[in-house]
């Protein structure tokens, strides 16, 4: 079986069939592989950036989750430091920051 490189535009029929083809009076049946036309979406180029688009909302849901825990975990430290201090006074004018226990 003779096989071209992939590029040529026109098969090409070896002597030797041709000449056989000729003497016997057979016909010469090329075959021709031609790219086949997908005519449907093409998945890959559609669902790359749904999935870019997809990282992205996550690592932004992420980083949104790790800055309330960060604020929330701030906001119980000062809670604590204000309430271990007791009021703070400066010229006169005292400043409570936090409520004391009432019992």
């Amino acid at each position: 079986m003779h096989r071209d490189p992939p590029g040529i535009i026109a098969p090409h029929i070896p002597a030797d069939d041709w000449r056989r083809a000729q003497a016997t009076g057979a016909p010469v049946i090329l075959i021709v592989q031609t790219t086949t036309d997908h005519t449907g979406i093409p998945w890959r180029r559609v669902l790359i950036p749904f999935a870019v688009a997809g990282a992205a909302a996550l690592g932004t849901w992420g980083l949104v989750v790790a800055l309330c825990a960060l604020f929330d975990a701030a906001a119980h430290a000062v809670t604590i430091i204000a309430g271990a201090t007791g009021p703070i006074g400066i010229g006169g004018i005292t400043l409570k920051l936090a409520r004391g226990k009432s019992t």
